[in-house]
């Protein structure tokens, strides 16, 4: 057992977080309209993960503080500190936001799938999560909904080999790149809901509560592999599952997405998916205002405990704008959509400055980048600006 327990931890929850209803979103809808043809996104966007995570779990581990602290403190001239904290700050609010209104929408498409939606869902989840949340009793609750979310993703992987997919196209797909005017905000939603900006301060934060020595950095490189390879695992059996039975189908609400589950469960799978996507929503509900907080707590130096006032106006915020763009009236899987496009458009904010603080000698020594590191990052950058201008300029028209 102590063997198996290096690989579960911090990471681990970095993985449940991104397994939300975006990704089982975006992921469904990916597969059902262009097949298998974007496996090659999840694939670069699981390696970035792995290495943008391990930039920030290494920076936790040696510094034994969050990603937020070490940008408060590491930048020195007054101008720039209170520029780059309320840009950082800024892009997390945005983003946590509108991923909030994805995760409460999901939970909504979820739960309605199963009881009907003449129940006001939207409102009844945010003020069930805000109870939770003020009470601060997350834990608990926070493993059981994990717990279903690990179940499904069990079910979507074993699901993804009883509908025999295409194997050659399988492989065309995840390493013969496909980028064309009408996948780009697809491209742009998975980047956005695998390599999620507030993981990036969730797992620095996180990381000196089970690692506490420089020398335990090659366990915590192989936990981070792990956990993270399997999470992108996972989601590829998504996509599998998607383009092998509902590709060209088109997809409307929760009926046609069970669909994809039908070869394992068949008449269940409705419910099942229901339920599913109602415990990865509620559960990110509750983590997305956290990490805000925690987020804030970290950049502003405020010295500010879980039960706080301005600790609490910050998750408080969060939840409550979330609900709020939840109800109103847009589809479920539309608000998912846009939530996940709007965390790939913010990504290299935070992004420029993990690199920044990870190439500083001076906070961690031995233990900055290595140029193969920085390489990848500046790429994950370049990229999600790149499909981002794209998409808006398809939107816009800017140029």
């Amino acid at each position: 057992m102590k063997g198996i327990k290096k690989y579960f931890g911090p990471s681990t929850l970095v993985t449940a977080a991104f397994i939300g209803p975006g990704t089982l979103t975006v992921c469904t809808l990916s597969g059902a309209n262009f097949g298998y043809t974007l496996l090659w996104v999840l694939l670069f966007a699981t390696i970035s993960t792995i290495i943008l995570q391990e930039m920030t779990a290494r920076l936790g581990l040696i510094t034994q503080s969050g990603l937020g602290e070490a940008i408060r403190s590491q930048i020195h001239h007054p101008a720039i500190k209170w520029l780059a904290i309320l840009l950082v700050f800024t892009a997390i609010i945005i983003g946590n936001a509108a991923y909030e209104a994805g995760n409460i929408s999901g939970a909504v498409l979820g739960i309605s799938g199963i009881f009907g939606g003449a129940i006001p869902w939207a409102l009844l989840i945010g003020i069930v999560s805000f109870g939770i949340l003020f009470i601060g009793k997350v834990k608990i609750i926070e493993r059981i909904l994990i717990g279903l979310v690990i179940l499904m993703s069990v079910v979507f992987i074993i699901t993804a080999f009883l509908v025999k997919p295409d194997l050659s196209s399988i492989f065309s797909g995840l390493f013969i790149p496909s980028f064309t005017d009408n996948n780009q905000l697809a491209i742009l939603g998975l980047i956005g809901t695998t390599i999620v900006p507030y993981n990036l301060f969730l797992h620095a934060s996180s990381v000196s509560q089970k690692w506490k020595s420089a020398e335990q950095l090659p366990d915590l490189q192989k936990e981070n592999g792990v956990a993270i390879g399997l999470g992108g695992l996972i989601s590829m059996a998504i996509i599998i599952t998607s383009a092998a039975t509902i590709f060209g189908k088109g997809v409307a609400g929760i009926n046609e997405m069970a669909k994809q589950l039908e070869p394992l469960l068949g008449s269940w799978a409705k419910y099942f998916l229901g339920l599913g996507l109602f415990a990865a929503g509620i559960s990110s509900a509750i983590t997305a205002p956290l990490a805000a907080a925690y987020t804030a707590r970290g950049i502003f130096g405020w010295d500010a405990g879980l039960q706080t006032m301005k600790f609490r106006m910050v998750w408080a915020f969060i939840l409550i704008t979330g609900t709020a763009f939840s109800m109103l009236g847009y589809k479920p899987i539309e608000v998912i959509q846009v939530a996940q496009v709007a965390n790939g458009i913010l990504l290299p904010i935070i992004v420029f400055f993990l690199i920044y603080l990870c190439n500083k000698k001076s906070l961690l020594g031995s233990y900055i980048n290595k140029p193969w590191q920085n390489g990848l990052a500046i790429l994950v950058i370049s990229i999600s600006l790149l499909v981002s201008f794209r998409s808006l300029n398809n939107v816009f028209g800017f140029v």
